[in-house]
């Protein structure tokens, strides 16, 4: 699983700097198990109930438009963190998703990255690259991070990296990855030939079918035709239509003067949407956008019968509300 990947780059980061702490951030997700939900900066419905959580785990503020929070606040609130709670001498990695997952579908300002690779060199703290969610081709590249133009020291990798076929896995500098001593890192299904088979074929698949265009194009395509859709069905309610690629999401609000999050619009979207067939999910801290993760193998045809039918869920929404 992607859980484990991450646990196993924290465990590398440890070894590698011979120092305990781990600081992520707002908004961030990174696994189901008790040691990346501590890294999670979300509450519901992942961490709700079940701490208490690993200690050595620090969070710092992601940007945040709609907050008011620049990166350069971010980045002060890392520096201050470094003062308060998280000695910098101490600290084996930050960890990021260059575009937010379940936090948003938020890409990482690229001047962001630039200054924690700088923050990461100043005080010998590996800089890790959660690419889970974004990573072989959801974004136009083989990782998220390249746009920024930013080398981590580690990436994790799961879920498209085999087409869906469970595989995960940590990418890094072998001076970095041999930190672990021989039989430091396992499990009973790491490795699994079958697993490995499917990565192979679905990594072909990325490269073959030029599939790394493909994304850039849709991503494109997407984000036209939801300014349209935005525009025609519902004024003032797509409050931000970003991301990066065919990593895109949609997110509502109950009006623009005070981009107040609308979830409860959000689920009725959804709703009318599973209703003619198609699968949407919600993302964000506020549970009010919806995020597409369009099989970068699907046809135009299937892309836009899908748009059509986003389309139709907003104006339904919009007419829930007329009644």
């Amino acid at each position: 699983t992607g859980a484990e990947a991450v646990e196993n780059a924290v465990k590398i980061a440890r070894a590698a700097t011979g120092r305990p702490g781990v600081i992520a951030f707002t908004g961030g997700y990174h696994g189901r198990t008790l040691l990346t939900l501590g890294m999670t900066g979300k509450v519901s419905p992942y961490k709700k109930d079940v701490g208490p959580f690993p200690s050595d785990i620090f969070r710092a503020p992601f940007p945040s438009p709609r907050d008011g929070i620049t990166v350069q606040d971010a980045i002060t609130g890392l520096e201050n963190l470094f003062l308060t709670d998280a000695q910098p001498e101490r600290v084996a990695a930050i960890i990021i998703e260059p575009v937010l997952g379940e936090g948003g579908y938020t890409p990482v300002p690229f001047d962001m990255m630039h200054q924690l690779r700088e923050i990461c060199d100043k005080h010998g703290i590996m800089l890790i690259a959660d690419e889970v969610q974004a990573g072989f081709g959801r974004t136009g590249k083989w990782f998220a991070i390249e746009h920024s133009g930013v080398v981590p020291d580690l990436i994790t990798v799961a879920k498209s990296m085999a087409g869906g076929y469970p595989l995960a896995g940590v990418i890094g500098r072998a001076d970095v990855m041999d930190a672990m001593i021989p039989g430091g890192l396992g499990g009973t299904y790491g490795g699994n030939p079958v697993a490995c088979a499917a990565a192979l074929a679905a990594i072909n698949a990325i490269e073959d079918e030029d599939l790394l265009a493909r994304s850039t194009a849709m991503g494109e395509h997407l984000k036209a035709r939801f300014a349209e859709i935005g525009a025609r069905a519902a004024p003032y309610r797509m409050w931000d239509i970003r991301g990066l690629g065919a990593m895109v999401a949609v997110e509502f609000v109950t009006d623009f003067d005070s981009a107040k999050p609308d979830a409860d619009f959000t689920k009725r979207v959804i709703a009318h949407a599973l209703k003619q067939g198609l699968l949407l999910l919600s993302c964000g801290m506020q549970g009010n956008a919806v995020r597409v993760m369009v099989p970068l193998t699907a046809s135009d045809e299937i892309v836009n019968e899908g748009l059509a039918i986003f389309e139709a869920a907003v104006k339904a929404a919009v007419a829930d509300e007329a009644k």
